[in-house]
């Protein structure tokens, strides 16, 4: 049970949002990283992270689309549909992701999965094609390509400027399937199932009847499973994955209890390829001490892997990792729920234990509030308030909340302006950028929010023009950091008006934004003092030049909104 309080800054934002009277633009040159010791890269800060299902996004190899005994027998959206790791690789080729703005590309678990399928009733035959599902923490899953596969995808990645976040699962192994084993009783735990009324009812327990939950609190040393071992040996690898546990263990001195077997496996992916970041599945069903151990080893794993590779991708930034949080987020009804979670009888805050955030898992109900009343909550709680230098996540939609916003795209050019221009992160679940509709008919539960990117969709008139107008405003925010990460500065209500500025870290950067939607030219635009007087600004949208005179600027046509920057 999460008990919400309301900060103090958070409520003067608020009463704010009642009245017309505008904030200062009052500007001071001065380096703001002396306000956050602790804060966060703001480079991750201001990220805009692409979330994709791997099988759901691009078929580069139509060979592994049946693998493992596999078949398309599943519930509708259920099967594996064929989308694979050489598919993304041609997507980041093409300049896809750049063109979006795109700096880092979150995949889901691409670790080898359980083979089989589980039946969910009504829902009808499930498989793992969304992976979530593990059975191999060493091994790519077939259905999306091979190890080689995924180094040419982050080699790709990396050569186009972009980082890769890879989800990870600590918390269960996929379910017992009639071609998937169980894991032995030291690895699992079979009860309680969870009740989420205490820290023990949501993390020491089994949280899915459907899926082995791993004894992650355990420090008790066990053997590998039977099955694993088997495996490995099958597969020609056995001495060299037992070896480089020996190596592992001897190097940290912790025991081989599964909990420090995962963290080897999973920073195995670091060491081994540079990635960049994990996105933590379930984290607050696992024992918060497992994540810390996890970060440190990663961020271990990633100095490395960058020593063995000078030629890495430039602008070094720390490894990052953020959290599922599931029901926690920013605000709650307009409130801040604060930056730890509660769990009624312990209150823990992710920050101490490896996470530099979480995702803003209320965002789209957060869309409810007016605009500016949101963003000066937003501003409160991400500037000054309980989140002050931490990284978080914004998003739309997702894979697995059945609350997104406007899953039928009605109101989308408006959403998108509203997740990319907000203080903090963004999260662009794939297909936003077209408008993917999160309504399926014919198929049950979250399937419907996991359909197939349509390729030819984005090829017509509205696939583009929704296309152009998520480049444009992507483009404007990779450009300028000071949108997630910068200090606010309320211009004007109408139209609604806001300058954000950085300076911290080495970053200087400034923008005014307007939105203009539904307006007329000429329109005025005031910029205060963001921009001294005279500077020559472009509007990154129309693409016109304008020049500041008396605190603003008149803009001759505006389009959907105005983005100024200083014209190059």
């Amino acid at each position: 049970m999460i008990r919400f309080t309301v900060s103090r800054v958070l409520a003067m934002a608020l009463a704010t949002a009642a009245s017309s009277s505008l904030v200062p633009a009052t500007l001071q040159a001065h380096d703001e990283t002396a306000d956050r010791e602790e804060a966060v890269d703001p480079r991750w800060r201001a990220s805009t992270v692409y979330f994709l299902l791997t099988d759901r996004f691009a078929n580069g190899d139509p060979a592994n689309d049946r693998m493992v005994g596999r078949k398309r027998d599943g519930g509708p959206l259920r099967s594996f549909e064929g989308g694979d790791l050489k598919g993304l690789t041609q997507k980041i080729e093409q300049g896809w992701f750049n063109d979006l703005g795109v700096d880092a590309i979150w995949t889901a678990p691409v670790i080898e999965n359980v083979h089989g399928f589980v039946d969910e009733g009504e829902w009808g035959l499930t498989y793992a094609y969304h992976g979530y599902w593990p059975k191999d923490w060493t091994a790519i899953d077939p259905n999306l390509g091979t190890e080689a596969d995924f180094a040419a995808m982050v080699k790709a990645a990396h050569g186009k400027g972009l980082r890769v976040i890879v989800d990870v699962i600590a918390n269960h192994a996929g379910p017992v399937t009639p071609l998937d084993p169980r894991w032995p009783e030291t690895w699992v735990r079979r009860q309680p199932p969870c009740d989420y009324q205490s820290y023990a009812g949501t993390v020491d327990c089994e949280l899915s009847f459907t899926l082995q939950d791993m004894r992650t609190d355990s420090e008790a040393p066990v053997a590998l499973p039977d099955f694993l071992i088997a495996k490995w040996r099958k597969e020609g690898r056995l001495k060299r994955e037992l070896a480089e546990l020996d190596s592992f263990f001897a190097r940290t001195g912790y025991p081989r209890a599964p909990r420090y077997y995962l963290v080897k496996w999973l920073t195995d992916w670091v060491r081994d390829y540079g990635i960049d970041g994990f996105r933590v599945d379930t984290a607050k069903h696992v024992d918060p001490e497992l994540w810390g151990v996890l970060k440190r080893e990663a961020a271990i794993a990633l100095a490395d892997w960058r020593a063995r590779n000078p030629a890495r991708i430039g602008g070094d930034r720390p490894f990052y990792m953020v959290g599922e949080v599931f029901n926690h987020g920013l605000l709650a009804n307009g409130q801040t729920v604060g930056a730890a979670y509660d769990y009624g009888d312990r209150v823990v805050d992710f920050r101490d234990h490896g996470f530099d955030g979480t995702i803003n898992m209320g965002f789209p109900a957060h869309l409810k509030m007016p605009l500016s009343a949101l963003y000066r909550a937003f501003d409160a709680e991400l500037a000054t308030g309980a989140f002050a230098g931490r990284a978080t996540l914004n998003y739309l939609a997702s894979h697995d909340d059945m609350g997104p916003h406007d899953p039928a795209r009605a109101v989308h050019f408006a959403a998108t302006e509203a997740l990319l221009l907000a203080p903090g992160g963004a999260q662009i679940y794939y297909g936003d950028e077209i408008a993917r509709s999160l309504v399926v008919p014919g198929t049950k539960g979250d399937a419907t929010l996991r359909s197939v990117f349509d390729w030819q969709q984005a090829s017509t008139e509205p696939g583009q023009a929704m296309l152009r107008h998520w480049q444009k405003l992507g483009q404007f925010r990779a450009r300028h950091p000071a949108i997630g990460a910068g200090r606010p500065y309320e211009l004007g209500i109408r139209p609604y008006t806001f300058g954000r500025i950085i300076a911290e870290a080495g970053i200087a950067d400034r923008v005014v934004v307007a939105m203009t939607a539904g307006q007329d030219g000429p329109v005025t635009i005031r910029t205060g003092t963001v921009f001294a007087e005279g500077t020559v600004l472009r509007d990154s949208y129309s693409d016109q030049v304008v020049r500041v005179s008396g605190g603003a600027v008149q803009i001759a046509k505006p389009g959907r909104i105005v983005l100024l920057e200083p014209a190059p």
